[in-house]
């Protein structure tokens, strides 16, 4: 099976994807979206629990990726566990063959939901991803030698002198990847990645940009108020307000951002998140010119 971690390393371009995670998840769903999935996409996306969304462990959804052919891209959250949790599941995802990890600190459960959970943080993203690098690089644990680890990182427009300092630590630790938070602002992204490459960051770290795929311009919208750092331009949402047919604007949309950012200097890669039907990932991939995975 080829990986995320190899499209990365060999690619000039790669492509992730994230799948739908919810209560009523079972091996047969994540098995069908895994089809849908496979022939398009490097890696899956499993959130861990995001915004307090509850669905089953991202181990387990990971299991059952691979199972099915797909790379998956395992999220840990630092909100959800203790640190020798978080350790078990990195030692699991290693004995499972996850090659893949995004390790973030987790976002603010949403007010309202109840019963009210407390948020662990017994460590932070950045001391997790040490703690990752650290394991993968014990000679007494070879399962996790090649751990391909990132983070999560918000693009915006930064001021002359701006300094990177929480994204430079990360990739001190041991950050190799970073994945955006949703935008699709072109203009931010330009002069955010001409600020990293001027910076000589991007020969540090790889950098996947996350493009949303909404299906109406109320999916928009819930999106910029319910998601924190994600942007998604007035101008968009409008488009999709006037269209005739707003899912197909939507995968439009989806389609000439995903060919205008492959453009900007210094991106590694996209990552696709629908937000209703995953059907609409392939539709934007054939839209956008890039060859079904396994042709490339």
């Amino acid at each position: 099976m080829n990986t995320f971690r190899q499209a990365a390393r060999t690619r000039d371009f790669c492509v992730s994807a994230e799948l739908f995670l919810s209560p009523e998840s079972s091996a047969a769903t994540i098995a069908e979206q895994a089809k849908l999935l496979k022939d398009h996409v490097d890696g899956v996306l499993l959130t861990d629990n995001q915004f307090g969304q509850l669905h089953m462990s991202t181990l387990a959804a990971a299991a059952l990726l691979i199972a099915n052919g797909v790379d998956p891209i395992m999220q840990l959250s630092c909100r959800n566990r203790n640190r020798i949790a978080l350790l078990s599941d990195l030692l699991g995802a290693g004995a499972l063959g996850v090659t893949s990890l995004i390790l973030v600190k987790g976002n603010h459960v949403p007010d309202g939901f109840e019963p009210r959970p407390k948020a662990v943080l017994d460590v932070d993203a950045t001391e997790l991803i040490a703690t990752a690098t650290r394991i993968r690089s014990d000679e007494r644990l070879p399962a996790l030698s090649d751990f391909y680890v990132g983070g999560i990182v918000t693009a915006h427009r930064p001021e002359p002198d701006w300094t990177p300092r929480t994204l430079l630590r990360k990739i001190e630790v041991g950050a190799q990847f970073m994945m955006t938070n949703v935008c699709m602002d072109l203009a931010i992204l330009r002069s955010w990645f001409r600020h990293l490459v001027a910076a000589k960051i991007l020969r540090r770290v790889d950098m996947i940009v996350s493009i949303a795929i909404p299906e109406s311009a109320d999916d928009a919208h819930w999106l910029c108020r319910n998601r924190p750092n994600f942007q998604i331009p007035d101008a968009l949402i409008r488009r999709l307000e006037q269209a005739r047919d707003a899912e197909q604007e939507g995968v439009a949309i989806a389609a000439e951002m995903l060919a205008e950012v492959a453009a900007i200097p210094g991106v590694s890669g996209v990552h696709l998140m629908a937000t209703r039907n995953l059907a609409a990932i392939p539709a934007v991939l054939a839209d956008a010119g890039q060859a079904p995975r396994q042709a490339v």
